[in-house]
């Protein structure tokens, strides 16, 4: 794994202790807006879950045929995954592992998915995680982000903007859309404020 800064550490231990409970963003199902991303057919091929928390989105994916791998660096995360998978016989598979290190995985993708992730990073390692998730994603390939909009007023991690979204990904991606979406959770009535940003990866 590549370093963390301090704050980084400090913020995987309290994601990794969340998993003793079930925390907000843990619904038991994929998020509504991933499964219309998918049902629109922009989800294809081999499947990147990036911060795939305890793997709805990546056991719901390989249902419909896909190869998927999830990542988290919670390991408590991960094991609740790996035993979903075993028990709900899926053939989607899961790692440990930093996300500001993709490339350490030694595999490329046709598609990759963030359910909340890009919004939890530092700005030093949000362009670390940029870097990584281009090297790892096939000319071509799609990208689906799904993260807490500035709109949303009520506590949650760190806000994005379309502006900041656009910046971020201009070099090396297409943006296809940034639509308004909503994160289901157990703490925001009526879900999150939330963007979702489709892009293709250029080259």
């Amino acid at each position: 794994m590549s370093d963390f800064t301090n704050t980084d550490v400090l913020q995987k231990d309290a994601f990794n202790a969340t998993y003793a409970g079930t925390p907000p963003w843990d619904i038991g199902r994929p998020q509504p807006e991933f499964v219309r991303v998918y049902d629109a057919g922009e989800i294809t091929g081999s499947v990147l879950d990036a911060g795939c928390g305890t793997g709805e989105h990546a056991i719901w994916l390989a249902s419909k045929g896909l190869k998927v791998l999830g990542v988290d660096a919670a390991p408590a995360a991960i094991e609740i995954a790996q035993r979903k998978a075993r028990e709900r016989q899926s053939t989607a598979t899961f790692r440990e592992a930093d996300a500001t290190n993709l490339r350490a995985l030694n595999e490329t993708f046709d598609t990759v998915i963030d359910s909340g992730l890009f919004h939890c990073f530092s700005d030093e390692n949000r362009t670390r995680y940029i870097n990584e998730l281009t090297a790892v994603t096939n000319p071509g390939g799609r990208l689906i982000i799904m993260c807490f909009s500035e709109l949303e007023t009520r506590p949650g991690p760190r806000r994005v903007t379309q502006q900041e979204l656009r910046a971020a990904f201009e070099n090396d991606w297409t943006i296809d859309y940034i639509r308004a979406s909503k994160f289901d959770s157990h703490m925001h009535e009526g879900g999150a404020l939330a963007w979702t940003a489709v892009m293709t990866r250029k080259g």
